[in-house]
């Protein structure tokens, strides 16, 4: 079988330095590339672009970056949606828009479920990321934004189907949109990051009319009376809970700490990451 290309995005190490952004418009903006890709807008299109996450809210607050552009799908929409074979899915895996049998095909734009494509109204042709298959077919290993990655972001990976699902399975890579089956080549490391809620809360103990941070102690994550996942605050007092489903429903909070005591809370799970605030300890009687 033959080795095609996938792209590892991890979410984790974006910090929206937009390197990769400007790399992808110095390699297509006002440049030609027959038979790849015709130039670029000045403005309007971004073939890669950084989307933004803020989970939490203060003290406990995050703040996640994640590139976005054409996933290269196996079962592409795009190409159902264009005639004459203006959109050609290549052995190696990259998803190439003609930029000749594509003139007038709007609906190629419209068939996108993940919105990367672009409409260039002056020379009326849809647009997306190549995966910079041209350089790769001079040879180069690793694309323009991958390159220009100081972070180690993206990953250019030419390997077997088997072989992908392998490293995906180990790394516990996702795609986006998994349930839409379009078999995207883009995949990414940290998804939960821009996927997932983040709860956290502050555990103080109290004596003699004052207040310290809990270091230490065990905090419990239920649902339903069944043990969800467990952790123990840091320093200063505070515990996270990540990879939550949103609009999960309702929760409970139980912490220990020793001869400090107990405490707890319950909480309901909407689509946003609460702070859930200080929880007092309260010592056994």
């Amino acid at each position: 079988m033959a080795s095609k290309w996938n792209m590892i995005v991890d979410v984790a190490k974006c910090d929206n330095c937009r390197g990769c952004f400007l790399a992808v418009k110095d390699e297509h903006i006002g440049n030609d590339i027959p038979g790849y890709a015709a130039p670029q807008p000045p403005q309007g299109h971004n073939w890669l672009e950084i989307e933004r996450r803020e989970r939490g809210s203060y003290p406990i607050v995050e703040a996640h970056f994640m590139p976005v552009m054409c996933n290269h799908c196996d079962d592409a929409p795009c190409i159902k949606a264009a005639k004459n074979g203006a959109i050609t899915k290549r052995p190696d895996g990259i998803v190439i828009i003609d930029p000749v049998k594509s003139r007038g095909q709007k609906q190629i734009v419209d068939a996108c479920p993940y919105r990367a494509i672009s409409w260039n109204e002056e020379l009326q042709i849809p647009q997306a990321w190549i995966f910079d298959a041209h350089l790769l077919d001079e040879g180069w290993t690793r694309t323009r934004a991958e390159q220009s990655c100081a972070m180690g972001v993206f990953q250019s990976v030419k390997v077997e189907d088997a072989e992908m699902q392998q490293i995906r399975a180990k790394e516990g890579l996702e795609v986006l949109k998994p349930e839409l089956g379009t078999k995207p080549r883009v995949y990414y490391r940290n998804l939960h990051l821009m996927t997932k809620c983040l709860v956290g809360g502050t555990v103080v103990t109290r004596a003699n009319g004052v207040e310290d941070c809990a270091a230490g102690a065990v905090v419990v994550l239920k649902q339903q009376g069944r043990e969800v996942a467990r952790t123990t605050t840091d320093t200063f007092g505070e515990f996270r809970f990540d990879r939550l489903e949103p609009n999960s429903g309702r929760y409970e909070i139980e912490v220990t700490s020793g001869s400090a005591g107990r405490g707890s809370l319950a909480f309901d799970l909407g689509a946003d990451s609460p702070y859930l605030g200080v929880i007092t300890l309260a010592a056994a009687a």
